[in-house]
């Protein structure tokens, strides 16, 4: 029984059926850790009887655990030596107002070892399985010799037991001293902490378990320290509970299945030094659960059967009761991706057994794959997993929810959906709506745990104006994969029909594909041959934007946080609901007795989803579509998105952008949450539109696709007038000029100037780009010379007082730029 699903006294799991299947071979493994004991074995000088005393107390199981008078001892079994377990070092408990995402439950470290023995030491070594050879091939030797492992830890033996079948080593001080493998704090954790020392007298473990396949220990650890988490200040103090998990791996691995770029999936990774190529390839293999069919002959003839073991995520018992059935459905949401692979009930969500019924569970064995529930102001959630390094099996994994998420997707369903939505038009929306949105982000964490990771392009292969129709919105949800970041429907328009349920993200087409390209089972195939079928099933579905996995940084279609296939119209219905939302804010709210915190709050993340979509449009100009191919499929990989698409993009942003979105400036909530230096901030966005439009970075990519892709490129000669033309408007017609964009022009010349004179520096787009070199700087100076001339003819034209001002200052700044800098 593979690790992590072993379940005690369930009856639903007891009705397995345990079968083998040959499709399962193991693949070839790394050479076993390099021996060569000089020092000649020699029995303990006292016996087993005078170290484990009548008076010990002890566990059985993997690795039999003893206590005697406050010390530990380990009976390890001489047939585990050599043998890979997984040492899991997981944080228990941390202190209140430590920062970032690290909450109870979450693995710090991970780490394959092996116990040796060395006369009378039992030595723990850290092994690692990045370079491999086969044991069979010469050059193995060498891959050990240069890759010799490290020693954790070097006990001393003190006894052996009766039959000389297993040692025993006191592991006491392994867990309550300060030991850097296993330690909760990292090294930048004891720089921020000032931590000078670990105290031994307030440092101690807490309990010790063992069970068939891992050993569980608890330990706290104390540490003095200088600046500790601030509510611990006063205190000098900074203490942490672990909990480490020692796992036996499983003999015979898991067949490793061969990753492929075009569907996603985390992966392990290995320098195969045995393959018979002119250079040490790498091999990468996916990260998945061991799952096998519990009817072999009746998954060969395409009926679905239930796994010999399922995936089974326990629900943490600190978890709300309102929210319990929410984390089961998103857990099991995934039944039907896995029915997509052959199997049924391949995923069950669980409640733990009560202390009465099993007093040993606890969310931290390893034995569990628990939904923990954190108490923490964080708002995010995290899907993490643990797997076997030598093959990428799942052995068990905890998804994560911070308490505080909920607060998040309140506020999300109100400012991208409350437009369309009644049942988000309030601050107590109901756990109907909230739990669906929670079931779905659970469901994505779910996702990770399985292997997936984020696929961000999904949502761009559905049509925008199909996400406005109630029929398309309840089949299909908001994107392809739930494993996008595409959340709500921002896109569905009052009047459209929509039900509150229609506005969620779900399981979509690209998941169930996922799930059956990386769980299918192919009886009597090896990891190679089975390649060919993969690779056939990624061509059949090739040309259905549903089933690609996005790849490019700068591929418009590959975001977060959008969705439709159209950014310039997704991101215009997404404006208009929010001008929609703005103005209801307060009435959303309200609620008597209560400041205008969560108003505040509300408003500032309006602002931000405002600069979202702004910017889902802005990778359009300068955009380049990359779809992942091999040598048998046809077309190009790399693909510079069209002109005419461009131009449409510097239009939306012109109109929503440059002609000041003063809307957001609305005076009835800023009278209420004060100014909150939004007026600066508006026009410190639109500088930084501006400053993007015209970074070394897009500027870069627009000349090499002009050289490229010259058929449907957007030369600099055009593009760079239009951009004047974005941010002056027709210079010859203006009578007056507002604040906003007498500031924004003046950023124009500033940004030029920059690039007409700062020495050049490597950007993003990489160090080759040099705009001293390129046609930057020229047709800039023409850009200057025609916008002097269009700004000195104004300025003697208009009679507005202020723009006038303005016009006669530009002609000085144009000046100054195009004279350089003084020497």
């Amino acid at each position: 029984m593979t690790f992590g699903r072993t379940f005690r006294g369930l009856a639903l799991l007891a009705t397995l059926a345990f079968a083998g299947c040959s499709a399962f071979a193991s693949e070839p493994q790394p050479t076993p850790t390099p021996g060569g004991d000089a020092r000649p074995e020699r029995a303990p000088a006292g016996g087993y009887a005078s170290v484990i005393t009548d008076d010990a107390v002890s566990d059985e199981g993997v690795i039999d655990v003893h206590e005697v008078d406050g010390d530990w001892f380990w009976e390890v079994p001489n047939d585990l030596l050599g043998r890979d377990f997984l040492l899991i070092s997981r944080v228990a408990a941390v202190p209140a107002g430590f920062p970032g995402f690290l909450s109870a439950g979450q693995s710090v470290q991970e780490q394959v070892v092996r116990f040796e023995r060395r006369g009378d030491q039992l030595l723990l070594r850290k092994i690692s399985f990045r370079e491999y050879a086969d044991d069979d091939e010469p050059i193995a030797l060498s891959v050990v010799a240069n890759n010799f492992p490290p020693v954790l830890a070097a006990f001393d033996i003190e006894a052996e037991n009766a039959d000389s079948t297993a040692t025993v080593v006191d592991v006491t001080s392994f867990f309550e001293g300060d030991t850097p493998a296993i330690s909760g704090l990292s090294a930048n954790d004891r720089r921020t902490y000032g931590v000078r020392r670990l105290d031994g007298n307030r440092s101690f473990i807490d309990r010790m378990n063992s069970y068939p396949e891992n050993v569980e220990v608890r330990h706290t650890t104390t540490f003095d320290a200088a600046t500790p988490p601030s509510i611990d200040a006063n205190t000098q103090t900074l203490t942490i509970q672990m909990s480490q998990s020692l796992v036996l791996l499983p003999e015979e691995p898991m067949r490793a299945r061969y990753a492929d770029p075009r569907v996603g999936y985390f992966s392990v990774n290995r320098i195969n030094y045995g393959l018979d190529e002119l250079k040490a390839p790498e091999q990468e293999f996916i990260r998945r659960w061991r799952l096998e069919p519990s009817d072999p002959a009746a998954y060969a003839r395409g009926e679905l059967v239930d796994p010999v073991e399922p995936i089974v995520y326990w629900v943490d018992p600190a978890t709300p009761e309102r929210w319990r059935p929410f984390v089961r459905q998103g857990v099991e949401d995934w039944q039907v991706a896995f029915e997509a692979a052959g199997f049924s009930n391949a995923i069950i969500a669980m409640d733990p057994p009560s202390p009465e019924e099993d007093p040993e569970w606890s969310p931290e064995d390893a034995r569990y794959s628990v939904v923990r529930w954190a108490a923490s102001e964080t708002r995010n959630a995290m899907g993490p997993s643990t797997s076997d390094p030598r093959t990428g099996e799942i052995i068990e994994s905890d998804i994560v929810w911070y308490h505080n998420h909920l607060r998040s997707y309140r506020n999300r369903l109100m400012l991208e959906t409350g437009a369309a939505n009644p049942a988000a038009r309030t601050l107590d929306q109901g756990d109907e709506l909230v739990g669906e949105a929670m079931r779905q982000v659970i469901a994505h964490e779910v996702g990770h745990a399985l292997g997936l990771p984020h696929n961000m392009i999904a949502s761009s292969s559905y049509p925008t104006d199909s996400l406005r129709s109630v029929d398309f919105a309840r089949r299909m949800g908001v994107s392809a994969s739930v494993m996008d970041y595409a959340r709500q429907n921002y896109i569905a328009q009052p009047g459209d029909g929509l039900e509150p349920a229609d506005f969620i993200r779900q399981i979509g087409p690209y998941d169930l594909y996922s799930i059956e390209w990386g769980y299918r089972i192919y009886p009597n195939t090896t990891a190679e041959s089975e390649r060919s079928i993969l690779n056939d099933m990624i061509k059949e579905h090739a040309d259905d934007p549903m089933y690609r996995f996005g790849a490019g940084s700068n591929d418009p279609r590959n975001q977060t946080e959008d969705m439709g296939d159209d950014p310039v119209l997704s991101s215009t219905y997404g404006i208009e609901n929010l001008k929609r939302v703005t103005p209801n804010l307060i009435e959303w709210t309200a609620r008597d007795g209560e400041t205008y915190a969560d108003l505040a709050e509300l408003y500032g993340e309006l602002w931000g989803q405002w600069y979202r979509y702004v910017n889902h449009v802005m990778t359009m100009i300068g955009g380049q579509y990359t779809d992942t191919k091999s040598y048998d499929q046809a077309g190009a990989v790399y693909d510079g998105v069209p002109r005419a698409d461009q131009e449409r993009a510097l239009a939306f942003i012109e109109a929503q952008v440059f002609d000041a979105p003063v809307w957001l400036n609305d005076r009835a909530i800023l009278d209420r949450v004060g100014p909150l230096g939004q007026v600066e901030t508006l026009g410190a966005r639109q500088a930084a539109v501006l400053g993007s439009l015209l970074s070394t970075s897009r500027l870069g990519r627009l000349a090499e696709f002009e050289v490229l892709q010259p058929e449907d490129a957007w030369p600099l000669a055009d593009y760079f007038p239009a951009v004047r033309t974005a941010v002056f408007g027709d210079l010859n017609t203006v009578s007056a000029i507002d604040g906003y964009r007498r500031a924004l022009q003046r950023t124009y010349v500033d940004r030029v100037e920059s690039l007409m004179n700062d020495a050049p520096a490597a950007s993003a787009f990489g160090p080759s780009f040099d705009v001293s070199r390129s046609e930057i700087r020229p047709l800039l100076r023409a850009e200057l010379t025609q916008l002097r001339s269009d700004v000195e003819r104004a300025s003697n034209r208009v009679t507005h007082r202020m723009t006038r001002l303005h016009l006669e200052d530009l002609v000085v700044r144009i000046d100054a730029v195009l004279a350089g800098p003084e020497m």
